[in-house]
């Protein structure tokens, strides 16, 4: 007897990076890289690390030695946040994985969300952990923070066309084969404002985007690299990709 039942393709498991971006959070990231691990035990992680002298780098470095997990990347030469994503990015390109999940190092993204996170990406190519839609929020910031992060969300949105709730946080996951089109070299922020520039690349090539709720928690340890010179950065980085989108200016790779 012949068995004609539909052959059902088993579903192939994505392989996920987990990205993060260091400058002294040496204290931080030992309290941090076990809590990932605990949501994603057999996941791989790389640091990017901007020559931190805490000792950050030397920390990671000490921990893949032992554990084949986890990775370092680190820069001597180079500092600035969007740099080091786009370091990850290509990292992450090479090493063909299929999704990257990235978030700061200092815990203001706690980890229990990221399942959240990864269970967005069955339909889209970006998934954005938001402070802005209902169930999210900001634990720590006085007025003034708050309404600097208003102020370019609502900006970004305006000039870019975008249409997420948040555009300015880290906590993301993305799709390689979608950043694969990018052209990086394109990248004009190399600081804070490449986290509403990477979204407008996004949109321009296409991505499908979701937003899931979290909560935000300031940083107990260290000191926020964020000051008013990268704001003012940010909002003429942001003016610059309004004209490129009035115009046209492609985004993609030759």
């Amino acid at each position: 007897m012949t068995d004609s039942s539909p052959i059902v393709a088993k579903k192939t498991e994505s392989r996920v990076l987990v990205q993060l971006c260091t400058y002294n959070e040496l204290e931080n990231l030992k309290l941090l890289i076990p809590l990932i691990q605990e949501q994603l035990p057999d996941t791989d992680l790389i640091v990017v690390d901007d020559n931190s002298p805490d000792g950050t780098g030397e920390y990671v470095k000490s921990l893949s030695d032992d554990n084949p997990h986890i990775h370092l990347i680190s820069r001597v030469d180079e500092r600035g946040l969007g740099s080091a994503v786009i370091a990850g990015f290509e990292y992450a390109l090479s090493q063909q994985y299929d999704l990257l999940l990235t978030l700061d190092a200092d815990l203001s993204h706690p980890p229990r969300y990221i399942p959240d996170l990864l269970a967005l990406m069955e339909s889209a190519d970006v998934a954005i952990g938001s402070r802005y839609v209902a169930g999210g929020g900001v634990v720590g910031w006085n007025w003034k923070r708050k309404f600097m992060s208003w102020g370019v969300n609502t900006y970004s949105r305006w000039l870019l066309g975008l249409t997420n709730k948040d555009n300015s946080g880290n906590f993301r996951c993305y799709r390689l084969e979608k950043l694969a089109e990018i052209d990086f070299q394109r990248v004009r922020s190399t600081g804070y404002a490449f986290m509403e520039e990477i979204l407008y690349r996004c949109h321009r090539v296409g991505c499908r985007f979701a937003e899931t709720p979290i909560v935000f928690e300031d940083r107990t340890i260290g000191e926020s690299k964020i000051n008013m010179t990268e704001a003012v950065k940010a909002l003429w980085i942001i003016f610059r990709l309004s004209i490129d989108r009035l115009f046209g200016v492609t985004v993609r790779k030759a």
